[in-house]
C-alpha cells in the first residue's frame, strides 16, 4: 500500500531524513517510532505531499506521489498532531466538505457521520462552529472526517495524545476494522505501550535513519518495547557527551 525507496528530506545544516526505505501492507497498522527530532514528522508529511523531499520516490497503491500527485493522495487521509480545521465552519459543515470532496454520496455519508461521531461523542457538537472547540474536540472531528471517507492509507502523526480513554478505545477498533477491510495504517507514536499491542510491524527511526523496522514481537524480543526505546536514549545520550 506504500512504499518509501531510499527518501531523503534535507534542512540547511542537517538530513531530517537520511535515505529510509519502508513499506507498509495492505491490511497492516505499522508503527514509526522515534524521539523527537528523529524524523517522524519529516517523514509522515513527505508521504502525505505537504513537504517535498530532496531524494528518493513514495509510492502509494502503486501511484508515484511524484508522478502522479493528485491520483495518490486520493488513496489516503493525513492526520497531523495539531489538525487545522476551518474555524468559521460548523462541524457538520466541515465533514459535509470532505465528503463532497471524496464524492461520497448522501445515504453513505450519513450512516458514517453517525457511526463515528456517536462513537466519539462528538454527534451533539456538530451544529456548532468549530472555532469554538476544544483541541480534543477539534481531534476527534478529524478522526471523524479521516474515517468518513475510507480511505486505503491512513497516515496519523502522535493521535493518541490528548484522547480521553474512551475516544482512544474505538480508535483502535476502527484502526483494526480499516485493515480488515484492506486498508493500512503507518501511524508514529510516542505511547509505547500502544504500538506493542496495536501494530502487526514496528519501524524505529533515530536521527533520520531507519535503525529497525519487523515484527513486533521480533523487534521488542524477550524484552517490552519500552525497553527497546530506553536503550536507544542511552545511546543518544552517550554519544552526545
Amino acid at each position: 500500500m506504500l512504499k518509501i525507496t531510499n527518501l531523503t528530506k534535507e534542512y540547511p545544516g542537517k538530513k531530517a531524513v537520511d535515505d529510509l526505505s519502508l513499506t507498509v501492507n495492505s491490511g497492516e497498522i505499522l508503527g514509526f517510532i522515534g524521539h523527537n527530532g528523529a524524523g517522524k514528522t519529516t517523514t509522515l508529511r513527505c508521504v502525505a505531499g505537504i513537504l517535498d523531499f530532496d531524494k528518493g520516490e513514495i509510492e502509494i497503491d502503486g501511484k508515484s506521489l511524484e508522478k502522479k500527485p493528485v491520483e495518490a493522495k486520493q488513496q489516503m487521509a493525513f492526520l497531523p498532531d495539531n489538525p487545522d480545521i476551518y474555524e468559521f465552519m460548523t462541524g457538520i459543515g466541515y465533514l459535509n466538505f470532505i465528503a463532497d470532496l471524496y464524492g461520497i454520496p448522501k445515504g453513505e455519508r450519513e450512516a458514517r457521520v453517525k457511526k463515528y461521531s456517536d462513537a466519539f461523542e462528538l454527534t451533539g457538537d456538530l451544529g456548532s462552529r468549530v472555532g469554538g472547540y476544544s483541541h480534543g474536540m477539534r481531534q476527534k472531528l478529524a478522526l471523524v472526517s479521516a474515517f468518513l471517507r475510507k480511505p486505503r492509507l491512513l497516515i496519523l502523526d502522535e493521535p493518541f495524545v490528548g484522547l480521553d480513554p474512551t475516544a482512544a478505545f474505538h480508535m483502535k477498533e476502527f484502526l483494526r476494522e480499516l485493515c480488515e477491510e484492506g486498508g493500512s495504517v503507518f501511524f508514529s507514536t510516542h505511547v509505547l505501550e500502544v504500538a506493542e499491542k496495536l501494530c502487526h510491524r514496528i519501524a524505529i527511526i533515530r536521527k533520520g535513519k531507519l535503525v529497525e523496522i519487523g515484527r513486533t514481537e521480533e523487534v521488542v524480543g524477550k524484552s517490552d518495547l519500552e525497553s527497546v526505546f530506553l536503550e536507544l536514549e542511552r545511546e543518544d545520550e552517550e554519544e552526545n557527551g
